[in-house]
């Protein structure tokens, strides 16, 4: 065989291999939602590149089948081809023991190189950067050496799952898509610029709806407005004046017996057309919804929905009011600071390495703000000021501290054993 012929030959076996190492790495990589939007589009063969990745037994088998054989070839072609031309060579400065295995590591070295390079390195890159792409053009010729070598892959595949599962490993892997999977994948989004950031976030705040409690988003019971029944339309009509807002729950004695709740837009309409405002009126009272305060926000929209309401009373254990909850209020914690006005802002960022949180600011927010992954004894509380309270033990007081995670949590302002203000302080500027 002539030295052109051999040449050919190995550039015939670069190709074939190249081929394989592409089949093999794009069905790999190949993203399934991409694979189906294109057979949603009218390509056939993205259907046929999804029922491989279901079963890839025999996909694989066959490229590994022709890698190696390939590969074996490429090295007898390669020396019987190479190892004379280069032995001949170094014969001018050697003696011919040395020169014919100087030939042979040469030989060896030129064919492995050729083989590495564009029958490996190039295809698999290739097939990194465009999976489906690749995936859909040789998924083709691939079913065809599947048909051809169907015996011999049906010996190997049987033998390598006889070895999987005697290593207890799973034969098929697991597509099933995850929240975790859809979060990564909007952080990419984000960090290509695919997606906004403000956007982004609202995705990762929707699938927190079923972990956050009511209690990490409500109004607590010292800042809730209402009234009693028998209060007088004067009483009712100053509270209006002086803590305006939507709703505001009627009580028979104290807030833990609530009989209702009234809306203002119905008081409003009383007071422009100067009608007393009654709160013993049944007409003007409206059924309210109690919720104990362990759901979880998915959990109290979805008795928003059966309930056809939009708010909502939340009692503890012992059925003590602790706060009140509106749709409002679940709302604003999915889309965050793209519908909070700057003077509801709970955290404040002062500067790099300090904060100004609110007490009531929820746990999530914190972590979110301070870019850390937990806090301790997380179970046991829902707020920053929670925190503050199991890690001192103790109602904190003004000037108390809690160090943790790099971080210094220092108590600024306590009214009535409410936490206020609070000011995190890095304790080491990050790094540049």
């Amino acid at each position: 065989m002539s030295l052109s012929q051999s040449l050919f030959i190995i550039a015939l076996l670069i190709a074939v291999s190249a081929f394989f190492s592409v089949a093999e790495i794009s069905l790999a990589a190949s993203r399934r939602l991409r694979l189906r939007q294109m057979a949603d589009e009218g390509d056939a063969r993205a259907s046929k590149v999804m029922r491989a990745q279901e079963q890839p037994g025999h996909y694989f088998t066959v490229v590994q089948i022709g890698l190696n054989a390939i590969a074996i070839l490429g090295g007898i072609v390669g020396e019987g081809a190479l190892s004379p031309h280069f032995s001949g060579l170094f014969g001018l400065w050697l003696a011919p023991e040395s020169a014919r295995t100087g030939g042979f590591i040469a030989s060896f070295a030129v064919v492995t190189s050729l083989f590495i390079l564009f029958a490996d390195l190039v295809p698999k890159r290739m097939s990194m950067t465009q999976p489906e792409r690749l995936a859909v053009l040789v998924v083709g010729p691939m079913q065809v050496c599947v048909s051809l070598l169907k015996p011999v892959v049906w010996l190997y595949s049987k033998g390598a799952d006889w070895m999987v599962r005697g290593f207890g490993l799973p034969a098929q892997r697991d597509d099933r898509v995850t929240s975790d999977d859809i979060l990564a994948l909007t952080e990419a989004g984000a960090q290509a610029g695919v997606l906004a950031r403000r956007e982004q976030q609202v995705i990762a705040n929707v699938f927190e709806l079923d972990t956050r409690t009511v209690e990490s988003v409500m109004t607590p019971r010292e800042r809730i407005a209402w009234f009693l029944r028998d209060e007088p339309d004067s009483v009712v009509r100053a509270r209006i004046v002086a803590q305006p807002f939507s709703t505001y729950p009627v009580c028979d004695g104290a807030i833990d017996h609530v009989l209702g709740y009234v809306d203002a837009k119905d008081m409003f309409q009383r007071v422009l057309t100067q009608q007393p405002i009654p709160l013993t009126d049944e007409s003007l009272l409206h059924k309210v919804l109690i919720v104990p305060d362990r759901l979880t926000l998915s959990e109290v929209l979805e008795q928003f929905r059966q309930a056809h309401e939009d708010f909502a009373v939340i009692v503890n254990e012992y059925s003590l009011v602790v706060g009140v909850l509106t749709l409002n209020d679940v709302m604003s914690t999915v889309m965050g600071d793209l519908v909070s006005p700057p003077d509801e802002e709970q955290i404040v960022r002062r500067d790099e390495n300090s904060w100004l949180i609110d007490g009531v600011a929820p746990v999530q927010d914190v972590l979110r703000a301070l870019g850390l992954d937990a806090l301790p004894h997380d179970e046991e509380y829902e707020t920053l000021a929670g925190f503050l309270m199991v890690m001192l033990r103790r109602v904190p007081k003004r000037t108390d501290k809690v160090t943790w995670g790099g971080y210094t949590f220092e108590v600024l302002d306590v009214d009535s054993f409410r936490i206020d203000q609070v000011m995190v302080s890095r304790l080491e500027p990050p790094r540049p």
